[in-house]
């Protein structure tokens, strides 16, 4: 019963969208039931026209109407500077009826009103996706009104309230959360933001409260809500789960991630990509190839119901409507797969790169260095063992800015869960008072006294052990000259004033010598703890898990060369570029470099460049590429700007992805295209031999259509 009722609302949906197709099918009842009724005998006849009856003359009059419409439609096409090609319905339509042919008239306005209707629904299919990203977006935001701040502050004196916001009668308050209800556009910076469960976070901002899951399915297509922390990026079209959250707005409505994401869509939308623009253009000589064969048809058999048999088969649908409605569903399953164009020509340009250039770090490997390995130094005597010395490191690295901080800092995250999980399989459900790492029994560390010299490291007290981490000299001698466990005493006492690296047994490269070289690629942090050094911490450029099939799909899909481009060292880069089976490596480049090396690459007159980027320094390759990829997460304004393509997942999978959905959008259009007109010329070349009746010759006409436009709609399918 739902699915029935469904039904009938869609196409009362449809109804409302043309109202003319209810009234031109209800039309056929007094057609064929009064068609030939003529209460006022001959007083009627008309030349060419004759006497038509009741239910005749009820068909010219919609004709007139629908005529009218149609010819106004062309008219503004004209002044938009496209050809009105609904020439070929108006003359069609017109011609049915000076021949008599009455029910054809009929056939070719339920013609046109119900490919207006499938039109709409195509349309309407094709921008799924892309609508679903509208009507998500955030209308109304909570701004937290606290006592004797803001809004509900009358403040002292004029000038000291003058920085309040004014509410106005379009705001509600709720009493019991202390918030007013605003247009999301009124939303300021630093305001304090309640977002409710169930809603969307209205602007970019900083999470307040202790955690929160949103669901990022409307940004970036992740289909698993995903868990943020207090002070953790909140971006605005994020849905909020099952609990409240409050949040200090970082941006405005205007510069919000979503209100980016909108701008994106809506350029998309109004765009139209030049093979589209090209069928335009051969809807006119279609259109003319039209009218002659129709005149030679009447010509030749002196018949003048054999032009209205030709021409009600002839429909520049399939390029008019069907070209069109593919590319729309092809950026629709972009946006679907977190992958958003600026116009509709960059899907076009998609289908053809033979040739992508990455950038290294972040975009082909993870955004941080990633830990390889702890290194304990050798000879040295102490109760930690690598996950603790990780633990204990990544702990104070929590708290520094440095580029190597995120990736210790959540290896350690790692080791804590492993020693845990080790503790109870001890059969420990909660590690007891000699477990060290963990701080007399403690589930999380008791952390203290952090601070960080720039350049140099970090350190800080964690469970009571004094750890520091950081370059080799920073980690063995601090200011206070801490002892190391080279040749140190462990009941000694806690300060020592020799320097470290001495006391560790040598200068600093004697100590370096003892851990051994690292690989080219590689980067350590060094780690004391309780004044001793004790261990280093091994980090590299890691590549994405999904690198290496992301490229070799490329390669199956026909690109020809893929490239990087790095400000990295060449051992490094060729390092990176083996593992994930990059043909050409160009190293240690400044951003000008790069630039050249693309548009060295353009030269070629068939090559279509593609520059993949996800940073800054970024920006300026990926405008002088033919296409500018951003990978982004959304926090890459730059190079997100300066893209035509942005990839909101921060997945290079969906490289390969966009280029497959881009070739088989252009497959599915042509295939429309192509099968729409050769149906419809073979049809009119039928149609002049008298082999089709015009009636059903209308109705066939109609049956074209509908398969060019469902053929155009298998665009959204996926099958890449």
């Amino acid at each position: 019963m739902s699915k029935l009722i469904r039904f009938f609302t869609k196409i009362l949906d449809i109804c409302k969208l043309v109202p003319m197709l209810p009234v031109v099918v209800i039309a056929a009842i007094p057609l064929a039931l009064l068609g030939d009724w003529r209460p006022w005998g001959n007083a009627m006849a008309i030349p060419v026209l004759g006497n038509p009856g009741f239910g005749q003359w009820l068909v010219i009059a919609l004709v007139l109407i629908i005529v009218a419409d149609t010819v106004r439609g062309m008219i503004d096409d004209l002044r938009h500077g496209q050809v009105g090609v609904d020439l070929l319905a108006v003359v069609a339509i017109l011609s049915t009826v000076a021949v008599h042919e009455y029910w054809a008239s009929w056939a070719v306005m339920l013609m046109v009103t119900s490919g207006e209707a499938i039109e709409e629904y195509a349309q309407a299919k094709a921008e799924h996706s892309l609508t679903a990203l509208m009507e998500a977006a955030p209308r109304t935001a909570h701004v937290v009104s606290l006592p004797g701040v803001g809004r509900d502050s009358a403040g002292d004196a004029g000038d000291a309230s003058e920085g309040f916001r004014r509410v106005g009668q379009f705001a509600t308050a709720s009493a019991a959360h202390r918030f007013d209800t605003v247009p999301v556009e009124q939303v300021r910076l630093g305001d304090v933001l309640m977002v409710l469960p169930g809603e969307t976070v209205p602007v970019d901002g900083e999470l307040l409260s202790g955690s929160a899951t949103l669901d990022l399915s409307n940004i970036n297509g992740e289909p698993v809500p995903r868990e943020v922390f207090a002070g953790a990026r909140v971006m605005s079209g994020a849905v909020n789960g099952s609990s409240a959250l409050t949040m200090r707005a970082t941006q405005v409505a205007a510069d919000s991630q979503y209100q980016r994401i909108l701008e994106l869509v809506a350029s998309a939308q109004e765009s139209r990509p030049a093979v589209v623009k090209t069928a335009d253009r051969l809807a006119v000589p279609f259109t003319v190839l039209s009218l002659v064969i129709a005149g030679v048809a009447w010509a030749v058999s002196g018949l003048p119901t054999r032009f209205a048999q030709v021409l009600v088969l002839a429909t520049p649908c399939p390029l008019l409507i069907a070209a069109p409605v593919a590319y729309i569903a092809g950026t629709g399953r972009l946006a679907a797969a977190g992958v958003l164009i600026k116009a509709q020509d960059v899907l076009e340009n998609l289908g053809r790169v033979t040739q992508v250039f990455f950038d290294k770090t972040g975009t082909l490997t993870v955004k941080q260095p990633q830990v390889v390995r702890v290194e304990m130094l050798p000879g040295a005597a102490t109760q930690f063992d690598g996950d603790h010395v990780l633990m204990m490191a990544g702990v104070v690295e929590s708290y520094s800015v440095h580029i190597l901080s995120k990736g210790i800092a959540k290896a350690g995250t790692e080791a804590m869960a492993r020693l845990r999980r080790q503790s109870e399989n001890d059969g420990r459900p909660c590690p007891g008072p000699d477990a060290v790492w963990f701080g007399g029994g403690r589930e999380h560390p008791v952390v203290k006294d952090i601070n960080e010299e720039a350049g140099k490291g970090v350190s800080g007290e964690v469970n009571g052990h004094v750890v520091r981490v950081g370059r080799l000299s920073f980690a063995a001698a601090g200011k206070d000259g801490f002892l190391t466990a080279g040749n140190a005493d462990p009941t000694g006492p806690r300060h020592d004033p020799r320097p470290g690296t001495e006391a560790a047994g040598g200068t600093e490269e004697d100590v370096r010598t003892r851990f051994g070289l690292l690989q080219p690629d590689e980067m350590a942090s060094y780690v004391s703890i309780d004044g001793r050094l004790i261990a280093r911490i091994v980090l590299r450029d890691v590549p994405r898990a999904n690198a290496g099939t992301a490229l070799a799909k490329l390669h199956a899909l026909g690109v020809a060369k893929l490239a990087m481009l790095t400000g990295d060292k060449r051992a490094s880069a060729d390092i990176i570029a083996n593992e994930v089976g990059i043909d050409e490596v160009h190293a240690e480049l400044f951003p000008e470099d790069k630039v050249a090396a693309v548009k060295s690459a353009a030269e070629d007159g068939n090559a279509v460049t593609m520059m993949v980027g996800d940073g800054v320094n970024d920006a300026p390759v990926l405008a002088v590429a033919d296409i500018g990829v951003a990978m982004t997460d959304g926090t890459s304004t730059a190079a997100s700007e300066s893209a035509q393509v942005v990839i909101m997942t921060d997945d290079i999978a969906a490289v390969p992805r966009a280029i497959a959905i881009a070739r088989r959008t252009k497959r599915v259009m042509l295939q429309a295209v192509i099968v729409g007109l050769a149906l419809a010329v073979i049809g009119m070349i039928a149609a002049a031999f008298d082999l089709i009746p015009v009636v059903v010759g209308a109705f066939l006409q109609e049956a074209i259509d509908v398969v060019s436009i469902l053929w155009a709609l298998t665009a959204l399918i996926d099958r890449d």
